[in-house]
């Protein structure tokens, strides 16, 4: 290199050759030595020049290839700085206090040039020592072979003083033994770990990494480990409580979707089957449509059990001649009466028109929530009686629609006809302006009791809500 300097680069270097203090340059890119002193020939522990800077430097440590590379952004605007630098000149650690600068090559290369002097060692040494007696991260230095070499008081008070090895340390010592090996590979490497400590159990995060001995220069395996125990438990407990809830809404939604599958037919089988039961019919069909009736009834009792909610409290099927013993003038009232039934099932649709009909109840239907607000628009009705659970539009959709038409129209009552009543469901038909529940399946008395309720004028501290309905 010395036939391609310049005169005056030349005369530097010979000025350098003849100070005591080691002189030495590095190519961080390449990392390359680039020049050395005979007193740097001499720290290096190298025989001529022409050795040392043959020697292979590019298997540094990410820690030392970092350090440099922050050492060249700092020194670029001609600054200087002081460090303590640890080498490794075959095998053995020296200490020296380095003055670091860059240096600009005649080939356009800025490298980084050392001064070195003896360091004041004992200091800086006292520092780190007190620094490690004090934090509180447990950090252990080991040998290749997992043997431990050094702990600071944290890592004592985590796994005692007892001596133990690398893979000890660890819940998992098969993960321990692979930990280590991909340390002694090169790098860094860690995460979550489950650790075995004089606490017990422990999740630290935990990070191993290769460095040298500063008093053999032998390779060993430095572990840091911070404990995020409360952390994970924290977390874990959020997550379990996530998946709770996630649990309860799933099961919530079975049960709607249970009463809503299960209660719609039996609706039209007991509704049905009641009104057959009134029927002039000769005694062995009425007996059997009183049978089929019975049936429906147990069999609903047994949905009620099944999805372990209580329904909206509706009262207990009746006779006929039960449910209706309103004299004329109450039936002459009753017959003028106009209801809307919004409800996509047909079988449903069927068996209130059928009832309200018996009664001299004018009764229009909607196939959906859609068809239902058009209708509510176009005419004002006694009482809506509504579905929930639609295609198109919902019934709380619809509701919330028709509450927002002007005038009486948006004033009609609004009764739901549901299986949906779960408490926090009976809370959404409140907020959409819904006035009651009638629950399913329908009873003749549950139905008219609430078309009678409904459609009479009333003074406005006579009308309820959903809730204090379901409540009472």
């Amino acid at each position: 290199m010395d036939a391609e300097l310049s005169d005056a680069t030349a005369a530097l270097f010979r000025s350098w050759d003849q100070l005591r203090r080691p002189i030495w340059m590095f190519d961080p890119w390449s990392r390359e030595g680039v020049y050395a002193n005979p007193a740097a020939l001499t720290l290096w522990g190298a025989e001529s020049r022409e050795e040392l800077l043959a020697r292979d430097f590019s298997n540094l440590s990410a820690a030392v290839v970092a350090r440099t590379e922050r050492l060249m952004r700092a020194t670029a605007d001609g600054s200087e700085l002081s460090e303590r630098w640890t080498f490794y000149p075959n095998g053995a650690p020296v200490t020296v206090q380095a003055t670091i600068s860059s240096f600009a090559l005649e080939d356009g290369r800025i490298v980084l040039l050392f001064e070195a002097a003896p360091a004041d060692v004992e200091a800086e040494e006292r520092r780190a020592v007190e620094a490690l007696r004090h934090t509180s991260t447990p950090i252990t230095l080991f040998d290749a072979d997992g043997r431990r070499l050094f702990a600071n008081p944290a890592a004592h008070a985590a796994y005692g003083d007892v001596e133990g090895g690398f893979v000890d340390h660890f819940a998992d010592r098969d993960d321990g033994e692979t930990l280590l090996a991909a340390a002694l590979s090169g790098g860094s490497s860690g995460g979550m770990r489950e650790m075995m400590t004089d606490e017990g159990l422990r999740w630290h995060h935990v990070d191993a990494r290769t460095v040298l001995d500063p008093v053999t220069g032998a390779t060993g395996v430095l572990l840091n480990e911070q404990d995020v125990t409360q952390r994970v438990v924290a977390e874990t407990a959020r997550a379990t409580a996530e998946q709770t809830a996630a649990m309860f809404d799933a099961r919530q939604r079975f049960l709607t979707e249970m009463s809503h599958e299960l209660r719609t037919p039996l609706n039209a089988v007991l509704g049905f089957s009641e009104l057959l039961t009134q029927a002039d019919l000769e005694p062995a069909q009425q007996d059997q449509s009183r049978r089929i009736h019975e049936a429906g009834q147990r069999l609903s009792l047994l949905v009620e059990s099944m999805i372990a909610e209580e329904a909206v409290p509706v009262a207990s099927v009746e006779t006929m001649s039960e449910t209706v013993r309103a004299d004329d003038a109450a039936t002459d009232e009753i017959s003028a009466l106009q209801v809307l039934y919004v409800d996509d099932n047909d079988s449903n649709r069927a068996l209130v028109t059928t009832i309200l009909s018996v009664q001299g109840i004018i009764c229009a239907t909607a196939d959906d929530g859609r068809q239902g607000l058009e209708m509510a628009r176009s005419q004002v009705w006694d009482l809506i009686l509504m579905d929930i659970q639609m295609p198109v539009m919902d019934g709380v959709e619809a509701t919330r629609a028709i509450r927002a038409l002007p005038g009486a129209a948006g004033r009609t009552p609004i009764v739901a006809v549901t299986a949906n009543t779960l408490p926090e469901q009976l809370v959404e038909y409140a907020e959409a302006g819904m006035d009651d529940v009638l629950g399913k399946p329908v009873n003749i008395l549950g139905l008219l009791e609430k078309v009678d309720f409904w459609s009479r004028p009333r003074e406005s501290d006579e009308i309820g809500d959903v809730e204090a309905v379901c409540a009472a």
